[in-house]
């Protein structure tokens, strides 16, 4: 998914032209409602309900607001266990003397990154357990930033990854592979993974997160929102990265050259033959 304002270049004209027809009819449908549901705010307001009528406007829980993680920047920070450097942003998973890493760029509100996770994630986690090579994440949100899908979900779902890293490092791995299913992640135009309730729910398919009580509360807490916007600005550091995924061993991009051109390997013959050559 590219870094830049517009629609993932690997999606069909089709699929492109419905999501902005959808977009288009979404943004008139709130125009609409909010003139129409003036009046009604306002005598909610009297009431002494403007609260609660503001967070239905919003649809989700009150962690989905800007204003929300705005004041998560002046937290002080609490980083996960099993992270590295200052603040750690830095998460490497597998064996620590593996003698290559194999670096992932990815954000939790990416289509392709969920796509790439369902068909190559488990020959990465094969991989790492053969000590073929460990894994460093870069897990950015700037998917919250595009104008025509804004919204809080890369962030909120990256506070809750640093909630079960802070469990242990398996935790972490099988939450990202959760969280990126099929049956799970949401269209790129549905900001889902904002409400806690979303991410708290496909945690209980993660044995290490069920019925994990301190999980829970970090979630809901925001224990770890701080830290989520340090792993954001790490990932906009690095300049070379122009969208999701994007991967590199040992330093150098990975990429598989196929009809449509050269890009990221998207399934597992891809990978292997990919990184296969890069490791010889």
């Amino acid at each position: 998914m590219s870094k830049r304002n517009t629609w993932e270049n690997k999606q069909s004209a089709r699929e492109r032209l419905r999501a902005e027809r959808e977009q288009q009819a979404k943004r008139d449908r709130t125009r609409r409602q909010f003139v129409v549901g003036g009046a009604i705010v306002g005598v909610l307001a009297i009431a002494g309900g403007i609260g609660y009528a503001a967070t239905q406007l919003g649809g989700a829980s009150s962690k989905s607001t800007n204003a929300a993680w705005k004041a998560a920047a002046d937290q002080t920070l609490v980083k996960p266990a099993n992270t590295g450097g200052d603040k750690g942003t830095e998460i490497v998973i597998g064996k620590k003397d593996a003698k290559h890493t194999l670096d992932i760029f990815q954000d939790m509100r990416c289509p392709v990154c969920s796509v790439f996770e369902q068909n190559v994630g488990d020959t990465i986690d094969k991989d790492i357990k053969d000590g073929k090579y460990k894994v460093s994440y870069h897990v950015g949100t700037f998917l919250d930033r595009n104008p025509a899908i804004a919204g809080t979900g890369s962030k909120n779902a990256l506070s809750a990854l640093g909630a079960a890293l802070n469990v242990n490092p398996e935790a972490f791995s099988a939450y990202n592979k959760a969280l990126y299913s099929k049956a799970n992640h949401p269209e790129e135009t549905k900001d889902d993974f904002a409400d806690d309730a979303v991410l708290l729910k496909v945690a209980q398919q993660v044995p290490a997160l069920k019925g994990n009580a301190a999980f829970e509360k970090d979630v809901k807490d925001g224990t770890f929102d701080k830290w989520a916007l340090e792993m954001s600005d790490s990932f906009d550091k690095v300049k070379d990265v122009t969208g999701t995924p994007t991967l590199k061993l040992d330093g150098k991009k990975v990429t598989y050259e196929s009809e449509q051109g050269k890009g990221v390997p998207m399934t597992p013959e891809q990978f292997g033959s990919a990184v296969g050559e890069q490791l010889k």
